[in-house]
């Protein structure tokens, strides 16, 4: 379904471009408190995905900017690690104050460079940032270890959380402005510095947040922006001897390779990789409920989201009216200009990525049935990467599309017959991110989230995150955990503290060393 949104619409992008322009006038990296050009030699264009038209072209990071970037966070972090729990605390309540007053600069500029529509950045992208800054400005007075206690007998014991230093962040495309948050919070919250490499497709938001760190007085060095290419910028800053720990995000196949790169450094490591989100719908369930969150829980930014539902198990007597309503419910979706009021769906990030999610359902059509969409919409819709939502019904479990990562916006549906074989479907990839499970049954949907192995298993619902719950996953979806508490886990290191409570010179235990009893 087309939006052709109201003539207001092009005044909106022609500020927002205008803004950006003028914004990033001294170039995409941010690094000691200032914006600067890259060093590369090569450069690289910020594009509009709703219309292909270049909006911001800047010169990317090479080695040396990541170099300066490093050093940058390395001279910052003496000082910021040993600020108290109060003054970040402190910081970081001013920084999301700063980030509420610019919140509708944030949304356009996220919908610009993403193609998402203004509702989607203003209610979720946005609010979900400016929240996570709150609870980390909360959390970071809570850095607690263990209480203290005479474990041996003879000595007292307790232990002391410590920031780990120079933080190396890779942070993807799909989000960019909520994954510059999840990298960057906690790990300053702790007392780290950081350098962020954002997806060269999608750096606008993240030179925002530093910029509105510095404004709320989080000095300069403790966050650093570096935009450059994965091979140039990413791979120096994941081997550079100077970064203690390195935060990724992104597929599963880029997270081995810098796994390869931290690993010879003997780095902290944390990967959130790809997703294949199972959406497992027993017989009792609300028929009405599970329809709206599969559209809804495909669909999100266009399905461009590693927890979005991607496979949907149905048990059998619900299969067919399930397949009919999620198709009919689809084809309203309102796929439009970002920035008309109005509009459901908004683009795919480039015409690669419409182009590869087009490849997996062309290909599918050989052994599955498309139920609705499959194509890219004509006319005035026709110059951006859009892509039409779509149902895929009667695939194969060991096919392609039900196994590989589409990131695009479609949901593929199969029967099941018995719980146990939907749990075990549910379980048959290699990933193990996200999942939900549908069922009035509190017992069914209580086996599920037992017996399914993903990172967050919701009941009756799919997509919601919080702030105070982790997020992170299993199997080839990666370890560690962003946002929460267990987020500090990831950003600390953990000090046992040691004192002996005797004075006594020769102890007892010495003589299993030397001399006798």
């Amino acid at each position: 379904m087309y939006n052709p949104g109201n003539a207001g619409d092009g005044d909106i992008r022609t500020r927002t471009q205008a803004a950006v322009q003028e914004r990033f006038a001294d170039g995409a990296q941010y690094i000691a408190g200032s914006a600067a050009k890259g060093t590369s030699g090569n450069r690289h264009a910020v594009v509009d995905p709703s219309t292909g038209a270049e909006v911001y072209r800047y010169e990317t990071a090479g080695p040396q900017d990541v170099d300066r970037a490093v050093a940058a966070a390395r001279a910052a972090f003496p000082g910021w690690s040993a600020a108290t729990p109060g003054e970040r605390s402190d910081a970081l309540h001013r920084f999301a104050a700063v980030l509420a007053d610019r919140a509708e600069e944030f949304a356009r500029f996220e919908s610009l460079q993403c193609g998402k529509p203004l509702k989607l950045t203003r209610e979720f992208d946005v609010p979900g940032t400016i929240g996570n800054t709150a609870f980390f400005a909360g959390a970071a007075r809570h850095l607690q270890g263990q209480s203290a206690g005479e474990y041996s007998g003879d000595h007292t014991s307790y232990v002391r959380r410590e920031p780990i230093g120079v933080i190396g962040s890779i942070a993807p495309w799909n989000y960019p402005l909520q994954m510059a948050a999840w990298k960057i919070l906690p790990a300053i919250a702790a007392g780290n510095t950081i350098v962020l490499k954002p997806a060269e497709l999608t750096p606008l938001t993240s030179l925002l947040f530093a910029e509105a760190a510095t404004a709320a007085g989080i000095p300069d060095g403790v966050i650093n922006i570096v935009t450059g290419t994965g091979k140039e910028a990413g791979e120096r800053l994941v081997g550079h001897p100077d970064v203690a720990m390195t935060s990724f995000t992104g597929s599963t196949a880029v997270g081995k390779r810098v796994a390869e790169i931290a690993t010879a450094t003997v780095k902290r490591l944390h990967l959130e990789l790809g997703g294949k989100a199972p959406f497992l719908v027993f017989d009792d369930a609300d028929l009405e409920a599970t329809v709206q969150g599969a559209v809804a829980g495909s669909l999100i930014n266009t399905g461009q989201d590693c927890t979005a539902a991607t496979r949907a198990y149905v048990q059998r007597p619900l299969y067919e009216e399930f397949v009919r309503r999620t198709a009919a419910l689809m084809e309203t979706v309102r796929l439009g200009d970002p920035f008309a009021p109005g509009t459901d769906l908004g683009p795919l990030i480039s015409h690669v990525q419409r182009d590869r999610v087009a490849g997996f359902v062309d290909r599918a059509r050989a052994y599955a049935r498309v139920v609705t969409g499959g194509e890219a919409p004509d006319g005035d819709l026709k110059d951006g990467a859009y892509y039409r939502p779509t149902l895929v019904a009667d695939a194969a479990q060991d096919s392609e599309i039900v196994q590989s990562e589409i990131f695009g916006p479609v949901l593929v549906v199969l029967p099941f017959d018995s719980d146990d074989d939907g749990i075990r479907l549910a379980n048959d990839t290699p990933y193990g991110l996200a999942a939900s499970a549908w069922s009035r049954d509190v017992y069914r949907a209580n086996r599920a989230t037992r017996e399914i192995k993903a990172g967050c298993v919701w009941v009756n619902d799919h997509i919601p995150i919080i702030s105070e719950m982790p997020h992170g996953g299993y199997r080839a979806s990666g370890f560690g955990k962003d946002m929460s508490m267990y987020s500090f886990e990831e950003y600390t290191q953990i000090k046992h503290v040691m004192f002996d409570n005797t004075a006594v010179a020769e102890k007892d235990w010495h003589r299993t060393i030397f001399g006798d009893r």
